[in-house]
């Protein structure tokens, strides 16, 4: 059922031109930087690719007292982030997405993150996350499961990958917004506060 929906969703996100894709990222970056928390700290990110909704704009509008992070990939199904600024070397993973060429213990935990900004296959309004299936952020923040941010977890998505037809699972970490084009939509998590 998730692989057949996250190939539907995958199909109909590819379907948005370049126009549509610059204009969709130009308002989630809107978006998203109004409703940071002023304090400022390590915001992560992702380096786009599949036709996921681009975050660099965000990353050029970002409010000084942000530090923009890019996930790297660990053994276990783990993330960490490195601090990331354009010009700094990259390097493609195992699964051909650039991240920075730092070593494991150069890198953030994901409770240093003030926030994160996912990569979306699929969202519903209550919050469940269809990503990848690689489940590396459900395993990263499982402990936000059932503890209110900090890290804020805010999906970044077009709206046409918003469905009703996502059950939960027991490994899924429940995002607290999602931005799209259309506007932020906070999510309803069950037993957090």
């Amino acid at each position: 059922m998730r692989q057949q929906l996250r190939q539907h969703l995958q199909a109909e996100r590819q379907k948005i031109g370049p126009h549509a894709r610059m204009a969709a990222a130009e308002a989630v970056a809107a978006d998203i930087v109004t409703r940071l928390p002023t304090s400022g700290g390590y915001l992560a990110g992702y380096w786009a690719t599949g036709g996921e909704l681009p975050l660099h704009v965000l990353q050029l509008r970002l409010p000084t007292n942000w530090i923009w992070c890019l996930p790297v990939v660990m053994p276990g199904k783990k993330l960490r982030f490195a601090p990331w600024r354009g010009g700094d070397p990259l390097a493609n993973n195992r699964y051909g997405i650039p991240e920075p060429m730092l070593s494991p213990d150069a890198c953030l935990m994901p409770e240093a993150m003030q926030a994160v900004v996912m990569p979306v296959v699929g969202f519903s309004r209550s919050g469940l996350r269809l990503g990848m299936g690689g489940g590396y952020y459900d395993a990263s923040f499982a402990f936000r499961k059932h503890r209110p941010a900090p890290p804020l977890l805010i999906g970044a998505a077009y709206s046409c990958q918003e469905t009703d037809a996502l059950e939960a699972a027991d490994w899924d970490v429940p995002l607290d917004a999602v931005a799209t084009e259309h506007g932020w939509i906070d999510c309803i998590r069950e037993g957090v506060r």
